[in-house]
């Protein structure tokens, strides 16, 4: 199949593209540059590659058409981010013969009543990123419903992490002092009562899952599909397994939310609040069933191998983890 990937060389773009290309498909590779990869891998010499500024060329109003030039059977959408940007794409594309598979987030249903979360469940999203992404995810079922609109479906992945990438740490932030206080034993305040939950993925198991979407869509057009690990984990749970990566034991101290926020930054405390609140467990049985996603990384395995790659930098402050 020919395969059109939009954002193709970020993070999961980085695995995706390789894995289409393994599997014998002709992929064409949109990108705002020649920014480098965030994986080498011999397959990019096999890829088309084409240079578009979305965001001016949706303002242009000529995006879609691009893309609909270049007679795709498949085009993967890894980066649109507003309803108008993803009604521009149908419309482009209608009419086409091309499925459109998409990605969203699980932070689509907001807060949640009961876990793991299945896909039609607590669509009451908050936030600019989670609202967009749902009036994203409506725009395109609905589309899908009709008799001649373009198939397509979109896949949900949680907190995408890996290699090169930042990983949502056990204080639900990204403040690479948390991994430092583990790594020495340092006492390290977590909020609540470190029971809130994190849901990570693997960026090369988000990108099993948009593989098998572009190759098994039979039952899929007109759903979405979380794309996450086998399970969620607790942020004391989380702590105590990552201060073992160095042979420690987590020295942990747990305060209300109010509390723990005066101990790091406004921008630290309020992305803390963003996935706190959220707590987020998503059921990944649809996706297994209809496409036989089965991820080969567990949230902790996810996030212990982002931190001995973030070890790995010179001057990252963290000590390499050991075995």
């Amino acid at each position: 199949m020919r395969v059109v990937v939009i954002g193709a060389t970020g993070h999961v773009g980085g695995y995706l593209v390789p894995r289409l290309v393994a599997a014998g498909h002709d992929v064409v590779a949109i990108t705002r540059g020649r920014q480098a990869l965030y994986r080498d891998d011999a397959a990019w010499s096999r890829v088309e590659r084409v240079t578009a500024d979305r965001d001016a060329e949706d303002a242009a109003g000529v995006f879609a058409a691009r893309i609909a030039a270049l007679h795709a059977d498949v085009v993967v959408d890894m980066v649109c981010f507003t309803p108008g940007s993803a009604t521009q794409l149908l419309d482009g594309l209608r009419g086409t013969g091309a499925r459109l598979v998409l990605c969203g987030t699980i932070w689509t249903h907001g807060t949640l009543t009961a876990v793991p979360v299945r896909e039609h469940e607590d669509r009451t999203p908050w936030g600019e990123y989670g609202v967009q992404k749902a009036a994203i995810e409506d725009l395109v079922l609905t589309e899908a419903a009709r008799p001649d609109g373009v198939r397509a479906s979109m896949l949900h992945p949680g907190h995408i992490s890996g290699p090169g990438w930042p990983v949502i740490n056990p204080a639900g932030n990204l403040d690479p002092t948390v991994w430092r206080k583990l790594a020495t034993g340092e006492r390290l305040v977590l909020p609540g009562f470190g029971l809130e939950t994190l849901h990570h993925v693997h960026a090369d198991d988000v990108a099993q899952a948009f593989q098998l979407a572009v190759e098994r869509p039979e039952g899929a057009d007109g759903r979405a599909f979380h794309v996450v690990s086998e399970r969620a984990v607790t942020l004391r749970g989380y702590a105590e397994q990552a201060a073992s990566w160095w042979g420690r034991t987590a020295d942990l101290e747990f305060q209300p939310f109010d509390a723990f926020a005066t101990t790091t930054t406004e921008e630290h405390a309020a992305t803390t609040l963003d996935h706190i609140a959220r707590s987020p467990s998503a059921s990944i049985e649809a996706a297994r069933e209809h496409f036989g996603y089965a991820p080969r990384f567990s949230s902790l395995d996810t996030a212990r191998e982002a931190v001995a790659a973030l070890a790995a930098r010179e001057g990252s402050g963290i000590p390499p983890l050991q075995g």
